[in-house]
């Protein structure tokens, strides 16, 4: 069986308290984009993962992937698979690519293997995987708090726009976008603006949290994104803690020359 993994980006990223348990308390929007991994489970003699695409780091066994098969094999007895993953959506872009092979192996094992879990229970053992993972249960987009494992549905589309996102060639580690923010809460909640401003209002409104301390230890971010701006977005941001960002354009628009030696990802219509 093949699926294929989507990233996201995130519209309005604040970061609103410390918690006890060391993580943060987050309110933002994720939103679903086609930009795609391409994961296989067959059944298999022996568990195996082998992966081709971007060289991914670590050791297999402290993949999402295998950390989700396992978890579901813990609960249900699962029998042996062979996972391969061909991994196309960047690392430490703010895209969760991760996280969404994650959710996926889930979904593909609860079918494969006809498990009956509900889209809840899904996000509950998701939620053990990483704060974004319960996310990418659903392909809709959503408004996530506490860690981002807190859903609730927003009505909002970017169907009618053309969306390029931009990702220079430098990794931005989560504990390293952590390191400079000072949380706060906003006065104007973050549903409000994505509901009841449009999409010209966002700027300056809007905003990513991480930005200002990303943007001072890797001035190209902001450049990517002041150029984006420079060529006719609506709107741009950085997408979750870095390195990548997006623009949302009134009409089609290619930019690919612009930015040379980057990794370069536009929507296409449908």
């Amino acid at each position: 069986m093949v699926s294929f993994p989507h990233a996201k980006i995130n519209l309005g990223l604040n970061v609103v308290r410390k918690r006890a348990d060391g993580y943060h308390d987050l309110e933002t929007c994720f939103y679903p984009i086609r930009w795609t991994d391409v994961l296989e489970i067959i059944p298999a003699n022996d568990f195996r993962f082998t992966a081709s695409g971007l060289t991914i780091g670590g050791k297999a066994d402290t993949n999402l992937c295998v950390k989700a098969y396992t978890l579901l094999k813990e609960a249900f007895g699962l029998p042996p698979i062979h996972i391969h993953l061909h991994k196309i959506i960047p690392m430490g872009a703010g895209l969760g690519g991760g996280s969404a092979d994650a959710a996926f192996t889930l979904r593909q094992l609860n079918e494969t293997f006809a498990l009956g879990l509900s889209a809840s229970a899904l996000q509950t053992y998701a939620a053990q995987l990483g704060s974004d993972c319960a996310f990418f249960i659903s392909d809709e987009p959503m408004i996530g708090s506490g860690r981002g494992e807190i859903l609730s549905p927003i009505k909002l589309s970017l169907a009618e726009k053309f969306l390029v996102v931009i990702k220079p060639q430098v990794h931005v580690s989560t504990q390293e976008a952590y390191a400079g923010i000072k949380p706060h809460e906003r006065v104007l909640p973050l549903r409000d603006i994505l509901e009841k401003k449009s999409i010209g209002e966002w700027k300056g409104v809007l905003k990513n949290d991480f930005e200002e301390s990303v943007f001072k230890k890797y001035p190209v971010i902001a450049d990517v994104k002041a150029e984006l701006y420079n060529r006719g977005a609506v709107y741009a941001s950085m997408s979750g803690s870095g390195s990548s960002v997006f623009g949302i354009f009134e009409k089609e628009t290619d930019l690919r020359d612009l930015f040379t030696g980057m990794l370069y990802w536009s929507s296409l219509r449908d």
